[in-house]
C-alpha cells in the first residue's frame, strides 16, 4: 500500500545562506568576506556563468577598498541581520520543521587568523538560534557556505594553502562550544565538489594566483585540505556536541546519456562518478581509486600526510546531504545544444522544459538521485536545496506564482515515491524559502521564495516581506505532511 504522507518527524522546511540573507556586511565587527566583493554584471548574460564569476586579485583588491555596497549586493542581502524575527514568525507560519542557516566566518573571526572569536558575531547568532528555538524550528548549520574571511583569500591563495585548515578547525570549535545547546544537525562544507567549478567563491582561491601548469593541482590540493578539515571538525562535534550529526553536502548534478550510443553512456558514467567522488571521501573515508588513477595519469600530486589520511578514515559523516535543481545529459557529439544549470553547463535534454535561466526542470531526477544516493552510501539522506529561481509580479499587493506551486509538487512527489521505496530521506528543505540574493548572478531578480522581499538588482525598495500563493500552498503541505499533494 502506497502512503500519502511522509515519515513522522520529516523536517520540512527551507535553507538560506549568511551571505546572500544577512547583510550587514560592516556591522558588529565582521570581516569582509569572498561573498562581499562579488558584483552584480547586469549587462552579462545570466546564462552566461564564467562570466558571473570571473575574478582577478586586482579586481578584488578594488572591491575591498570601495565603502559602498552599490554594486555588491551580498553586501546588503535582504538585512535578514536586523530582520530575523520577521522572517522567522514568518517561517513558523508556514509551519516549518526546519530552516538551514549559515555561520558567517567573518562574523566570527573578521580575518580568519584571530585567536579569539569576536563576541558581537557570536551573540547574533545565539540570537537566532534562540529564536529558531521559541519557534520550535530545527537548525541545520552549515559551517562554510561561500562565505571565507577574504582576507585568508589575499594572504593564502585560499584553502591551497595549509594554515588555512588549522583557522577553520578553529572557528568550527567556537561554533560548536557556543551554539551547542541548540543545534544538532551540522554541515562542513557547502557544495564541497564546486571548488573546481568556482574556486574563488567556493575556496577562496584566485585563478590568477595560481602556478601556471599546476592549476589543477592546487585545487585539488585545496580540495584536500578541506577535506582534511571536514573530517576534523566532525571529530571535534562529535566529541562536543552530544547526540550531534554532521552531514556532508554535494552538489547532486544527476546527468543521463544524451543517446544510447556507448560513448554517450561511457561520459555519463564518467561524469556521475567524478560528481560522486567528493562524498565518497566523506562517507567512506578514502579516496576512490579511480580518481587516485586519473590523477596520477595526468600528473596531479596532492600531498596527503599518513595523519591527513587516518582522520579521513576514522571520522566519517553521519548523513549525506544534497542539493537537487535539475538534470542534464552527455553527449560525444559537437553538434548538440548546451544548456546551464548549477554553475555548470550541460547538453539539453529535449524531453524537459527550462527555466528562464535555463535550468532544466526535472521532477524525476530528483527520485533518480535519492534513489541512486542511497543505495550507494546507505545512509540517511537529506535533500537541502531545491527550487527554481523565477521572475515573480506583484499585482494589487498580491503574488500569483502557479509555476513555483507546480515545480514542488511534482518534486514533492517524485520525493515521497522514493521514500516510499525504502529511501530514508531526513527532510527538505527548500532553496530560499524568502527571496535572497542570487548565489551564480547576484541578482534579486531571480527569485525562489515563499515570500517576495521588495527589492530590486540595485538595491531599491522597501524590504517588505510579502505572501506569495505558495507560501499558503507549502503551509499546507506541511499541515498534513505530505497528504494534501
Amino acid at each position: 500500500m502506497t502512503n500519502t504522507r511522509f515519515p513522522d518527524g520529516f523536517l520540512w522546511g527551507g535553507a538560506i545562506a549568511a551571505n546572500q540573507a544577512e547583510g550587514a556586511w560592516n556591522v558588529g565587527g565582521k570581516g569582509l568576506s569572498v561573498a562581499d566583493v562579488a558584483t552584480f554584471k547586469a549587462n552579462v548574460d545570466v546564462k552566461n556563468y564564467a562570466a558571473h564569476n570571473a575574478i582577478s586579485r586586482q579586481v578584488v583588491e578594488e572591491a575591498a577598498l570601495d565603502p559602498t555596497d552599490g554594486i555588491y549586493p551580498k553586501r546588503r542581502g535582504i538585512d535578514f541581520y536586523h530582520r530575523y524575527p520577521e522572517d522567522i514568525a514568518l517561517f513558523a507560519e508556514m509551519g516549518f520543521k526546519a530552516l538551514r542557516i549559515s555561520i558567517a566566518w567573518s562574523r566570527i573571526f573578521p580575518n580568519g587568523e584571530e585567536q579569539e572569536p569576536n563576541m558581537e558575531g557570536v551573540e547574533f547568532y545565539i540570537g537566532l538560534l534562540q529564536e529558531m528555538r521559541k519557534h520550535n524550528i530545527e537548525p541545520i548549520v552549515t559551517l562554510s557556505h561561500y562565505e571565507m574571511p577574504l582576507a585568508l583569500s589575499l594572504k593564502y591563495n585560499g584553502w591551497v594553502a595549509r594554515p588555512v585548515v588549522d583557522c577553520f578547525v578553529r572557528f568550527c570549535n567556537v561554533c560548536f562550544d557556543y551554539f551547542k545547546p541548540y543545534v544538532t544537525y551540522w554541515l562542513t562544507f557547502n557544495e564541497v565538489d564546486s571548488i573546481c567549478r568556482h574556486p574563488f567563491t567556493t575556496a577562496g582561491i584566485l585563478p590568477d594566483c595560481l602556478t601556471p601548469g599546476k592549476e589543477q593541482q592546487e585545487i585539488y590540493q585545496g580540495l584536500h585540505h578541506q577535506l582534511v578539515a571536514s573530517a576534523m571538525v566532525t571529530r571535534d562535534c562529535h566529541a562536543k556536541v552530544p547526540g550531534s550529526k554532521v552531514g556532508c553536502m554535494l552538489t547532486k548534478l544527476t546527468t543521463y546519456p544524451h543517446t544510447c550510443h556507448p560513448k554517450d553512456v561511457e561520459l555519463t558514467l564518467i561524469k556521475n562518478l567524478d560528481n560522486y567522488f567528493y562524498a565518497d571521501v566523506q562517507v567512506f573515508g578514502e579516496y576512490p581509486r579511480l580518481t587516485l588513477a586519473r590523477w596520477q595519469r595526468e600528473g596531479i600530486e596532492v600531498q596527503m600526510t599518513p595523519e591527513d589520511l587516518e582522520v579521513l578514515k576514522q571520522h566519517t559523516v553521519d548523513y549525506v546531504s544534497f542539493s537537487y535543481y535539475m538534470s542534464m545529459t552527455e553527449s560525444a557529439s559537437n553538434d548538440v545544444e548546451r544548456t546551464p544549470g548549477n554553475t555548470i553547463v550541460g547538453v539539453k535534454n529535449p524531453y524537459l522544459e527550462s527555466t528562464d535561466w535555463g535550468w532544466q526542470i526535472d521532477p524525476v531526477g530528483l527520485k533518480i538521485s535519492l534513489i541512486e544516493l542511497y543505495d550507494r552510501y546507505r545512509k540517511p539522506l537529506m535533500v537541502v536545496e531545491n527550487g527554481m529561481g523565477a521572475k515573480d509580479t506583484v499585482v494589487d499587493g498580491e503574488i500569483h506564482d502557479p509555476y513555483r506551486i507546480a515545480y514542488f509538487k511534482a518534486h514533492f512527489e517524485q520525493m515521497r515515491e522514493a521514500i516510499n521505496m525504502g529511501v530514508e530521506c531526513l527532510g527538505y528543505t527548500s532553496w530560499g524559502p524568502i527571496d535572497i540574493v542570487s548565489a551564480s548572478t547576484s541578482q534579486m531578480s531571480k527569485r525562489y521564495g515563499f515570500i517576495y522581499v521588495d527589492q530590486d538588482d540595485l538595491g531599491n525598495g522597501t524590504l517588505d516581506r510579502l505572501r506569495k500563493d505558495s507560501f499558503y500552498w507549502y503551509q499546507d503541505v506541511i499541515r498534513t505532511n505530505g497528504e494534501s499533494l
